[in-house]
């Protein structure tokens, strides 16, 4: 009977334990409710690197459009074809959901954070500020994407239905926004520490990052408004990337590898190869990249016919290190920066030198940071063909052409210098999807806005004329 009586105090006494740690008990410390701010911020810019890195054609079709490479077999989307696969849906969600989603989520925490101390406070500022960055960032590459967009009322989980803004309107906000996170950030102290995946937390990088970031805008809007894009590139210029310096995901390889390698390399698959429009012009320049950009097809260069069936054997492939686990995922550098600015000079703005000067240092810049030498930069700007005085065409045409050349596996950035500056001429596909059978102007809107968003949807596609791909953006006027 005594033992029973103790077993009784024995259960009783583990009962009102679990009662009194009942919260402790049923928390998953593993999957926390609320993760830190530095943790979302260093996930957004993780999914950010990888979305531009990609060529899976369900994501990323950019290196396609701006014809750096093309398809072998399947050729929907070297063809143009984005709605088979829903590839304006898939890149409107990624951006929105994956990426500013969480930079959003990060600067509400880290707004919410009690500082005190100079170090603290100065530290929460420039956290919040390189956000916005990103977030200005992040919408410009939208706006280049698709022109109107969801802006002010966007990210608002209790608006599912959020009006898209005018897209030139959107443009002047960003500049704006990224004066003001410019003039906040304080290099004499920190920021993210380690949770920053580019930087390590360098919150100089940052302003240079910024200012170059602040040039690019400016340029894109110079056809459209030409007194905004000179102050808005003069303003930013000099406090911008030096020879050598950029932005940049750098993965570690293994799980962290560059979706290059897990789309080229452990798929298995041998869905692209070089295409020959950027081979073709390579060649007729004898450029020194060639060997950094492509493989040798038995002793020459020779790329697949854009748009075309090809068969992977018979043609040059993708250089092996592209393909590498831990080739890094650049958004930002000083080669286009160099660029804008060769174009900026030649349009009449003071950029501290004139636009061949520009010129030559943007290809400087490329040859260098793709492993060539300084005896190859001097060789290939001797040639006619090349140099600024003597090349073929206008300024847009040289800028236009070298500029292309030098954004190899940069998609988005490559399709963006072709659309403003329309050089060089590139290749017409099989069967073009776009009506003017022309390489696309825009993405047409996701499937899921003419549905759920119906009457926004159509109010952005009255302002714009129609949702098409050959309609042009309004900061390419020409």
């Amino acid at each position: 009977m005594k033992r029973i009586y103790l077993l009784f105090i024995v259960l009783i006494g583990v009962s009102l334990s679990c009662t009194k740690d009942f919260e402790n008990f049923n928390t998953d410390k593993k999957h926390p409710v609320e993760v830190p701010g530095g943790f979302l911020f260093a996930n957004a810019q993780k999914a950010l690197g990888d979305q531009e890195a990609s060529t899976n054609v369900n994501l990323n079709v950019f290196k396609l459009f701006a014809q750096y490479w093309t398809e072998t077999t399947y050729l929907d989307e070297s063809n143009y074809d984005i709605v088979n696969r829903t590839i304006p849906d898939l890149n409107f969600r990624t951006y929105y959901r994956d990426i500013l989603r969480d930079f959003k989520e990060a600067k509400t925490l880290i707004t919410a954070e009690v500082v005190a101390g100079d170090e603290a406070t100065f530290g929460k500022s420039n956290r919040l500020a390189i956000i916005d960055l990103l977030e200005v960032y992040c919408y410009s590459i939208l706006v280049d994407m698709f022109g109107n967009i969801p802006y002010t009322e966007a990210l608002n989980i209790e608006d599912i239905s959020p009006a898209y803004d005018d897209a030139f309107t959107i443009y002047k906000d960003l500049i704006s926004r990224a004066t003001t996170d410019i003039s906040t950030l304080n290099a004499d102290f920190g920021s993210f520490g380690s949770d920053d995946l580019y930087y390590g937390g360098d919150v100089a990088m940052w302003i240079k990052f910024g200012n170059t970031l602040k040039v690019r805008m400016g340029i894109t809007l110079a056809d459209v408004d030409d007194a905004l894009a000179k102050s808005t590139v003069e303003s930013a210029y000099e406090g911008g990337f030096a020879l050598g310096e950029n932005c940049q995901l750098v993965y570690p390889g293994g799980t962290n590898s560059n979706p290059l390698y897990q789309d080229l390399i452990q798929s298995g698959r041998h869905d692209f190869v070089p295409a020959n429009t950027i081979v073709d012009i390579m060649n007729n320049l004898t450029d020194p990249r060639r060997d950094k950009y492509f493989t040798l097809f038995g002793e020459v260069y020779l790329g697949g016919a854009y748009g075309y069936s090809n068969s992977f054997s018979q043609y040059s492939h993708i250089a092996d290190p592209i393909q590498e686990p831990t080739y890094p995922s650049i958004l930002l550098d000083y080669t286009e920066m160099a660029f804008y600015l060769a174009e900026a000079a030649a349009r009449g703005y003071s950029v501290g030198g004139d636009a061949g000067t520009w010129y030559n240092k943007g290809i400087e810049s490329s040859i260098l940071s793709w492993g060539g030498t300084q005896a190859e930069v001097d060789a290939y700007l001797a040639q006619a063909n090349v140099a600024y005085t003597s090349a073929s065409g206008d300024y847009k045409q040289k800028i236009g052409t070298q500029s292309w050349l030098a954004s190899y596996v940069r998609g988005i950035n490559g399709w963006n210098s072709w659309r403003r500056l329309d050089f060089p001429v590139l290749n017409i596909p099989q069967n073009p999807e776009t009506r003017d059978g022309q390489v696309p102007k825009r993405f047409t809107y996701p499937i899921n806005e003419q549905t759920l968003n119906a009457k926004n949807y159509t109010a952005a596609v009255s302002a714009m004329g129609l949702d098409e791909m050959d309609v042009k953006l309004f900061w390419d006027k020409y």
